[in-house]
Formats: C-alpha cells, sequence, structure tokens
C-alpha cells in the first residue's frame, strides 16, 4: 500500500490563519514513526498536468490559477492567497490523488496523504479548495479505461459540491455524500446520493445511516473502483463539525466503507479531506486510524 503526500510543498498562508497545512506533515510525522509503513511506502505524486485538470476544470479557470490572475474575490471564495506555491501544491494534490488510483488498480489499495478538495468546481474553487481531486481522477479512471464505474463516497462533514457538480451529467460516476445538514456550504448541489444529517447526530445513528447508503451504492451502481474521502471533522472535537462523532465511531465508519471495497474486491483510492480539530493530534489520530485501518485489510 503506497502514501503519496505533498506536504514538504510550501502553502505561505498569512500569520494566524486557520487553515491547518501542519495536519499533513503531521500525519506523515506519526506514520513513519508508529505505523510500521517502511520508507518505500511513502512516495512523492507528480503533479497533476494541464490535461489531468482539463477533464474537470475549464481551461480559462486553470489558466488564471497557473498565471496568478485570479480576482480578489475568487482568491477570498478559495479561502487563502494565490502564490506559485500555491498552485504547485494544488497540482500535486491532484496528482497525490491520480497515483494513488493508479497503485490501488495493481495493490487494491493506496492513499492520498491529503487530497479530498471537494469544494472546487468546474471553474471556481471554494472552501480551501482549488482543483478538485476526486473529479479529476475519476474523469481519468473513465478516460483510460480503468474502470467503468466509479463511485465517489464522500464522508466529509461538508457536501461534496464541487465533485456533484462537475461530475452531474457524468453517468460512469456515482456521487455519494453523507454530510452535515446545516453546515457548509450553505447551497448545495444534488449529488447521485446525499445523506444529510442534523447537528449531534452522534456514532450509532450515523453509521446506522451510512450503512443503508452504502448498500445503496454498492447494489444501485456496482461499482468497480471507489474513490474515499475519509474526512476527520465529523469529530466530535471539530471546530467546523457539529455532528459529534467519537474517534471510535469514525474508525468504526473507516472499517465499514473499507470492508464494503475489500469484500468486493474493489480497487478504493482514499484521500484525507478535511479535519479541523482544536487539538491537532486528534485530527491526525483520526486520519492516521483510517489508513491503519486500510493497511490491516490490504496489508500494508
Amino acid at each position: 500500500m503506497k502514501l503519496h503526500y505533498a506536504d514538504h510543498f510550501v502553502l505561505p498562508l498569512p500569520p494566524g490563519h486557520r487553515f491547518p497545512m501542519e495536519k499533513y506533515a503531521g500525519l506523515r510525522a506519526r506514520l513513519q514513526s508508529e505505523s510500521g509503513f517502511p520508507t518505500e511506502a511513502f512516495v512523492v505524486p507528480d503533479p497533476a498536468s494541464d490535461q489531468d485538470i482539463l477533464r474537470a476544470h475549464d481551461a480559462s479557470y486553470l489558466k488564471r490559477v497557473v498565471a496568478g490572475t485570479l480576482d480578489a474575490a475568487e482568491q477570498r471564495r478559495i479561502g487563502f492567497p494565490w502564490s506559485p506555491g500555491m498552485v504547485e501544491r494544488s497540482r500535486r494534490s491532484a496528482g497525490a490523488t491520480l497515483a494513488a488510483c493508479h497503485r490501488a488498480l495493481r495493490d487494491g489499495c493506496s492513499a492520498n496523504l491529503a487530497g479530498g478538495t471537494h469544494h472546487a468546481h468546474r471553474d471556481f474553487g471554494s472552501g480551501f479548495c482549488v482543483f478538485n481531486d476526486a473529479a479529476i481522477a475519476a474523469l481519468w479512471l473513465r478516460d483510460a479505461g480503468s474502470a467503468r464505474r466509479i463511485a465517489i463516497i464522500d464522508c466529509d462533514v461538508h457536501q461534496g459540491d464541487g465533485t456533484a457538480a462537475i461530475l452531474a451529467d457524468e453517468a460512469a460516476v456515482f456521487t455519494f455524500s453523507i454530510h452535515g445538514e446545516k453546515n457548509f456550504p450553505f447551497r448545495k448541489v444534488h449529488s447521485d446520493l446525499d445523506i444529510a444529517l442534523p447537528d449531534r447526530t452522534g456514532d450509532e445513528a450515523y453509521l446506522a445511516a451510512l450503512r443503508g447508503a452504502l448498500d445503496t451504492v454498492f447494489t444501485r451502481h456496482r461499482p468497480d473502483f471507489v474513490i474515499y474521502l475519509a474526512g476527520a471533522d465529523p469529530y466530535q472535537g471539530d471546530r467546523l463539525g457539529r455532528l459529534d462523532l467519537s474517534i471510535a465511531g469514525l474508525q468504526q465508519r473507516d472499517q465499514m466503507v473499507l470492508e464494503h471495497c475489500r469484500g468486493r474486491d474493489i480497487p478504493v483510492a482514499i484521500a484525507m479531506a478535511g479535519g479541523y480539530a482544536h487539538n491537532i493530534d486528534e485530527t491526525v489520530t483520526i486520519h492516521m486510524n483510517t489508513l491503519l485501518t486500510a493497511a490491516h485489510l490490504y496489508g500494508v
């Protein structure tokens, strides 16, 4: 199982900025010191090419991102200012999900230690998301003939509006999002299947809803490849979450999703997606548990 990372490609942020970029380096450090993954499991991805990105994004938007001509409103909507580092990191993050998909086709499972940038739409970025890695990867799988039916299982606490919008007319890709009903984005875009949950849902109700939804995904679409966005932000200690799941509940969620894939011999690529706990070590632990669960089922 390969783990693709781009945390050493620095994204300069203003002092006091709320986006916790340090969680990515923290996750890699914890995995390298505690998890049993060998050194060769950690791979720096190639950046996503223009051709890759243009499967999911408008050419004029890509041009503005690369040239640094996004206007102030566009940068505010993304949530951080433009810089060459932002472009490089965004390309590498999308490239990491592409690499995880490629490797999962061979090994059964692989992961991007970042990614899950599901608020990026075809012609604009939003919510800390510049390029939509899941949409880019799903469309690459389709065009390469590597998968005929792809499911994106999005368990981030925020609805995957950009993914749903980009892939709305793609019969080969089934989009599923389980998220907070009253959380960002406040204007949702219909996925193929949406489960919107109230604040303070908790472990039991969340897992029951997920179980039923997964049965629908796997029987209705019958995917032969899954991209799993394993957000840490449904956690009860998350600043942006509010669904009130425990760390143990989130690990049960991961087990449930990945067992559905493993039991059907469906390759799965994992992206970490969101996580904004007051204690960043708790976010890192949740992400690490996702990867340890995958390693247990698929092998390191």
